[in-house]
């Protein structure tokens, strides 16, 4: 299952973990992000132990949506070392996503 990440947390779950994280940035009231939750939630179960999948809900979490210059959603951001190394913008395919987390791991 996909972590909630909030801008009380997102610096221990996201920044300083010691594993590839994919962040997705969502909303309740976009329907593109629905299409992609479930798929996040399939590469959490997919990838566990390996990376770190978590949802930002940008209407709850203003803090990282603006560290981050998150304009639209869903994106998918993901990090490495605390560092952003790669993003993606829309609806994409979980294979898609997938690869962008294989290369990290």
């Amino acid at each position: 299952m996909a972590v909630e990440l909030t801008d009380a947390n997102f610096e221990e779950l996201a920044i300083n973990s010691d594993k590839p994280v994919l962040v997705d940035f969502w909303a309740e009231w976009c329907g593109p992000c629905r299409m992609v939750g479930p798929v996040v939630e399939e590469l959490a179960n997919d990838n566990e132990g390996k990376a770190v999948v978590g949802k930002v809900n940008v209407d709850h979490n203003s803090g990282i949506s603006q560290r981050f210059g998150i304009r639209n959603i869903p994106t998918i951001l993901f990090l490495k070392n605390g560092e952003v190394v790669d993003k993606s913008v829309g609806a994409v395919p979980k294979n898609v996503l997938q690869e962008k987390l294989d290369a990290l791991l």
